[in-house]
């Protein structure tokens, strides 16, 4: 069984659910695929504070509301857990689980991961006290004391920007030394708001009733167990593109990310990819809109361009 349209998003996150708003008011078939509710990561954010024209708004509500606009014009929604794209000429051939689209251009939104700790309290505390995003959540813990665990440059990083609302900022790292860039280690212990605990094992993440209230840990030199209170524990410990299904394609650097030009195109033609499956600095809803814009966009550029080709 297949289906043919002219654009596959696969991905329904914010950047997908854009591209498929621009591609299908360009008057393009459109189908989304998703393997999960459509909003993405929204869905785990109770609340957003950072995205214009909404002082605050509820993740799962700002998704509907984007999924109101993105299929105004006609686009589909499915679900989809995609296993694989080969090319095929002009065409595009999504394998699913379920079948095959084919489609003149396909965009890739799948997003990212974030790698967990695996231990005790990580997933139940997760949205009460566990983030692994700064940015996103650290205004919800003004004024508290605040653990970061990781030692690269994510870590620091975020722990630097927490310090501007934190009472304080605890760095627990598994080694005697950060990994971060030799300028961000600079500005972390010249900054007296940063503390840090060395050689540490994170053994449980601790709650109760009201959310995260510390972390129990190991020390590797003398074995012991001890325990540093904290309202908010920020987890940095890697982040993981979600794109085996597309490693064929040869558009993936060493670490999984696609690799795309300005335009969000990669070197295949008419595969382009947006949002948290590419390499980038800031990882928000407003760049991956912003990603998804121009995807739209150029799907619509791409597949007229093979058009005007085939009137030649």
């Amino acid at each position: 069984m297949s289906k043919e349209v002219d654009v596959v998003v696969i991905g329904a996150g914010p950047g997908g659910m854009t591209a498929a708003l621009y591609a299908s008011r360009s008057n393009l078939s459109v189908v989304m695929l998703d393997r999960g509710i459509y909003g993405g990561q929204m869905n785990n954010t109770a609340t957003i504070e950072n995205y214009p024209g909404f002082p605050s708004v509820m993740g799962p509500d700002l998704g509907e509301k984007m999924f109101a606009g993105a299929t105004q014009f006609g686009a589909e929604y499915e679900y989809g857990n995609v296993t694989g794209i080969e090319t095929d000429g002009d065409n595009k051939i999504v394998h699913t689980d379920d079948g095959d689209y084919i489609a003149k251009a396909v965009i890739l939104a799948t997003g990212s991961e974030y790698k967990k700790l695996g231990i005790p309290g990580e997933q139940e505390y997760a949205g009460r006290g566990v983030s692994y995003c700064a940015v996103c959540d650290g205004a919800f813990f003004k004024g508290q004391d605040l653990i970061v665990i990781g030692g690269g440059d994510s870590a620091i990083e975020e722990g630097l920007y927490l310090t501007q609302l934190a009472n304080s900022v605890t760095v627990i790292h598994r080694r005697d030394q950060l990994r971060a860039q030799p300028i961000m280690q600079k500005r972390a212990f010249a900054n007296d708001k940063m503390k840090f605990i060395w050689n540490a094992q994170v053994e449980e993440i601790l709650g109760g009733d009201d959310g995260v209230t510390g972390v129990r840990y190991k020390d590797k030199v003398t074995g012991e167990e001890k325990v540093v209170d904290g309202k908010g524990t920020f987890i940095y410990v890697g982040i993981k593109p979600m794109t085996d299904a597309f490693a064929n394609l040869g558009v993936l650097d060493e670490q999984g990310w696609v690799i795309v030009d300005d335009h969000m195109q990669t070197k295949v033609p008419g595969v382009f990819a947006i949002g948290d499956v590419r390499q980038k600095e800031l990882r928000q809803i407003t760049t991956a809109i912003g990603d998804g814009g121009l995807a739209g966009q150029g799907v619509f550029n791409y597949i007229q361009g093979l058009k005007d080709s085939a009137l030649k």
